[in-house]
């Protein structure tokens, strides 16, 4: 007996002793403002693999640390970080007591705003306990400016599209086959809803996908995540809508094991920022979750946001000057009211399942069933044996007679002489009918009603000459997809998961209104006989309001993918690496028997398959609690898009010639400094893309040799470049440093040299030349000499500096400057060909076209640099235990003119045409502009319960 009793004192000695040398922290975490708990916080230990959440009632407990210095991170989504340094010896249980985390009302606010430019970075999200880049998943300094302030003027990190990203809702990819762009109306007025998101950047490790070489964006609707509560928010804005107002409630999980979130907005503008520009938005949202046991939870999610959007137009330079910055040609009076001939309307709610299985402590099994259906409609003017009713159509402005097509239109030889007088006329005619004339469209399609005397004493329909209508897409998705990650050991995460896509697609150009005529014929008025028919099985029709005509056909596509992804972590070091597999199969089915394709455009085409494949890893040194460095790379294979695989998909079956996979490569290197005062981030980043297909449209004055000699037409053209390969290269920095405990500072700095890294081939579809020798008019123009030039559409280099105050009574202001430059504009590849210099009448060179004046006139126009000061602010107040929150932004405090983008005009296809209409000085077909908004402001109000 005493000798089990001296046992059992040793073995108690022992385990006291144990106790003793544990080393952990422990705490409490707790809201600022309400002082309740927070769970759900993320808390870790920096450059560490110590990671876990907060319990309920907000507490945390680490055991079994790293002695030494290290750093403790409290990150929850819609709060600011924290981030103690803290000094751990041996034995020692440190108790950090209360953590207090303060809502990050300025980017909840901003959260706000940058949806109004419809930006492609999204916010990020804290929902996942096993996300590697969980820790990096906070903006810094760069991503926020590239969001907030450089957002408006259409910077692209790492100049690269959305294409190159995956967003997902709840493990389910929103890229849409047709392009590879997630459709953001589909989820648009729902702030509140989406909050919950996880972002990487780069090729860095997501749970949910192998992702693009931008990033990933995961959108988390589960109910039971939320946080519990209601809020209101009334907006008011100047840029894409006036106003908006949301409410959503959130309930929480209750004790009956259920939990559910409602939210619901309204945007609406009479007018935006550009003339004529209405938008009209509704949202609704439900996630409903149920907890059927500790093990299993059912999740439904609907949202439904249908909304309309009224475009505005690009401009040239010359159109621009006469009119204004907030010039649109899109719209015009009718009966007193501003009406916009392009509108935009989606209309595509979307319904999820999501399956939540805790398999044990180490394993979760995630399987989800989206469902998608509905329509995108894109509207504009047609026209049959008329006039243009487009009010900048170049034969009414003064360039058409002070350029060369007012004198000699169609033969470009020698010398002209301007027409001063005339364009002075056509200068005070254009500024009096600069709008759409809607009562002109619908006089013309009605007829006079004269009696026998010959008086008039009325109007009646007749056939339309203009009619307003749709291209209409109606789709309908279905997406099974699953996702299983396991801890298999303290070291190694496995992450592996899988989706079947089916895409059916219908595609048609469909009658809005005719305008006060009682019919339309469907045909093409460019064409005569067979040729002019829409639908050979159906000739001669007449369609009314509602009806398919034009075009007409149907899209499927299979798209299987698969990934694995295996995440090892270590004291020093950890590295990842992944893996990726997809087949996609697409067919096209012709409900038309087109005049011109008789023999290939009704009727089923051929599957076009594609299988690829997808390798990427990376690994992350631990140089210090403050201090990491981190490598990634990727290499992988991409499916054409639909839009790239079909280049004629309207009228015929066609497939590009050699289409294949484009080829993805990727390297980043980043170095990270982090400490409770300062963060900076440097990252350099080279990426290539190539073979890639890209297909286009346009209208085209004639230059095509079919093979006999040169034929001059004129006729909408589709344009197809293969072969094309993108290289982009550049370095980021960003850099925070708290001043004091109320004043911080940041700098950001992206540069990048994006260029195009090879000759592709051009080739051009033209209906006009289609016969029944030859069904498939494309004609190969050779290589497009592109290689150097620059990717337009975005600044290639942006800096931000900026300062903001955060008084501890809840109220902040703020401000930066921005500069951004190197923005070009988007060059005609056609007129990069051998052809330029071609003269289509005699087929040699033209004699006047010397290398140096080619240079001249086909350098790559630059874009003035912009300068953006931008101003923000806020108040927030607790009254009895509820909250009213006031948001202020100016951007563009100095109101720059400035270009976002833009086009050269590909109708001047060779020299002579392109010398002579520029050597004018008011060329006809100059080059297209987007600009970016001037001043601007944003108002937002939020209660909150």
């Amino acid at each position: 007996m005493k000798k089990a009793g001296l046992i059992f004192f040793v073995l108690l000695q022992m385990g006291f002793a144990f106790a003793q040398n544990k080393t952990g922290i422990s705490g409490t975490v707790l809201d600022a403002k309400t002082q309740q708990p927070l769970a759900f916080v993320v808390v870790s230990i920096q450059n560490t693999n110590a990671m876990q959440l907060t319990e309920a009632d907000g507490k945390f407990i680490f055991d079994d640390l790293i002695l030494g210095d290290q750093l403790v991170l409290f990150h929850s989504q819609g709060y600011k970080d924290a981030l103690f340094p803290v000094t751990l010896q041996e034995g020692q249980l440190l108790d950090l007591g209360t953590i207090m985390l303060e809502e990050d009302e300025i980017s909840d606010q901003q959260r706000s705003l940058i949806r109004l430019f419809e930006n492609d970075l999204t916010d990020d999200n804290s929902g996942s306990e096993s996300t590697s880049g969980l820790l990096q998943s906070s903006r810094d300094a760069f991503q926020q400016a590239a969001a907030f302030n450089w957002g408006q003027a259409r910077f692209r990190i790492r100049g690269l599209d959305s294409e190159n990203a995956t967003t997902m809702i709840n493990g389910v990819s929103m890229n849409k086959s047709y392009d590879g762009r997630p459709q953001w109306g589909n989820w648009g007025g729902l702030n509140d809803a989406t909050r919950n998101q996880e972002f990487t950047v780069g090729t860095a490790p997501s749970d949910y996908t192998f992702g693009g070489i931008l990033g990933t964006q995961e959108i988390n609707t589960r109910a039971s995540i939320y946080r519990t509560g209601t809020r209101v928010t009334v907006s008011g804005t100047n840029t894409n809508y006036s106003w908006r107002m949301m409410g959503t409630f959130a309930s929480g999980m209750s004790d009956s094991g259920w939990a559910f979130v409602i939210s619901a907005g309204k945007r609406y503008a009479e007018e935006g920022y550009f003339e004529g520009t209405t938008y009209d938005g509704n949202s609704l949202f439900l996630s409903v979750e149920k907890k059927l046991s500790d093990s299993h939870s059912l999740n439904f999610t609907g949202f439904y946001t249908p909304n309309s959007r009224g475009k505005n137009s690009p401009n040239t330079a010359e159109v621009r000057e006469l009119t204004g910055g907030t010039y649109n040609s899109y719209w015009g009076y009718q009966d007193g009211k501003k009406r916009n001939s392009r509108v935009k309307t989606i209309e595509e709610p979307i319904f999820m399942l999501n399956h939540y299985f805790k398999i044990n402590d180490h394993s979760n099994l995630n399987s989800s069933v989206m469902v998608q259906f509905g329509k995108i409609g894109n509207s504009n003017l047609d026209y049959q044996n008329a006039n243009s009713p487009d009010p900048t159509y170049f034969r009414k402005l003064p360039s058409y007679y002070s350029s060369l097509y007012g004198k000699d239109e169609g033969e470009y030889s020698g010398a002209f002489t301007p027409d001063y007088e005339n364009a002075e006329k056509s200068r005070v005619q254009f500024l009096a009918n600069s709008q759409i004339d809607w009562d002109a469209l619908y006089q013309a399609n009605q007829k006079t009603i004269i009696d026998s005397n010959g008086n008039t004493t009325g109007y009646e329909a007749a056939k339309s000459h203009y009619v307003l209508y749709e291209d209409r897409t109606d789709d309908k998705t279905v997406v099974a997809s699953s996702n299983f990650n396991t801890q298999l050991n303290e070291n190694l995460i496995f992450n592996a998961g899988g989706s079947f896509r089916k895409l059916e697609s219908h595609n048609y150009q469909h009658v809005l209104d005719l305008l006060g005529g009682a019919y339309f014929e469907d045909i093409d008025g460019f064409y005569k006989g067979n040729q002019a028919q829409s639908d050979l099985n159906n000739p001669n029709r007449q369609v009314v309001k509602g009806d398919a005509y034009g075009y007409n056909y149907k899209y499927a596509a299979n798209v299987f993918d698969a990934f694995t992804q295996f995440k090892f972590s270590y004291d020093k070091v950890d590295f990842y690496l992944a893996q990726s597999f997809s087949a996609t199969n697409y067919q096209r089915d012709g409900l038309y028997k087109n005049g011109i394709y008789e023999t290939i455009s009704f009727g089923k085409s051929e599957k076009v398959p594609f299988e690829n494949f997808g390798f990427k890893g990376g690994m992350l040194f631990k140089i210090s609690g403050k201090q990491s460095l981190n490598f990634n790379g990727a290499h992988l294979s991409k499916a054409p898009t639909i839009r790239n695989t079909f280049p004629n998909s309207r009228l015929n079956n066609s497939v590009v010639d050699g289409l294949q996979s484009e080829t993805i490569n990727s390297l980043d290197a980043t170095y990270v400094f982090r400490s409770p005062k300062l963060k900076a981030r440097l990252t350099a980043y080279y990426s290539t893309i190539k073979n890639a297909t890209k297909t286009s449209f346009f209208y085209a004055e004639g230059i095509f040799d079919n093979g006999a000699g040169y034929t001059n037409t004129n006729a909408f053209v589709s344009q197809t470049l293969t072969q094309l390969d993108r290289k982009n290269i550049g370095g980021e920095f960003s850099f925070e440093y708290q001043l004091t405990s109320t004043i911080k500072g940041n700098f950001s700095a992206g540069y990048g040299q994006f260029t195009y890294d090879s000759n592709p081939n051009v080739s051009i579809n033209n209906d006009a030349l289609a016969t029944v020798e030859n069904t498939k008019p494309s004609f190969d123009f050779g290589t497009a000499l592109l290689k150097n030039y620059k990717q337009a559409g975005m600044s290639q280099q942006a800096y931000g500096l900026g300062i903001e105050y955060r008084d501890p009574k809840y109220w902040w202001i703020g401000t930066n400057i921005n500069y951004l430059t190197d923005n070009y504009i988007d060059v005609s590849p056609i007129a990069r060909t051998d052809g330029f210099y071609t003269n289509p009448a005699s087929g040699f060179a033209f004699p006047e076209a010397t290398e140096e004046r080619a240079r001249e006139l086909l350098s790559q126009e630059k874009f003035d640099p912009v300068v953006l000061l931008n101003l923000i602010g806020g108040k927030s107040w607790r009254i009895k235990g509820k909250f009213l929150g006031l948001f202020v932004s100016v951007n563009n405090v100095l109101d720059s003119n400035y270009k976002t983008g833009g086009y050269e005009q590909a109708r001047n296809a060779n020299f002579r045409q392109l010398n002579q209409d520029v050597s004018s000085g008011t060329p006809s077909f100059g080059n297209k502009y987007f600009y970016g908004y001037g001043r601007t402001y944003f108002v937002n109000l939020y209660f909150s319960f």
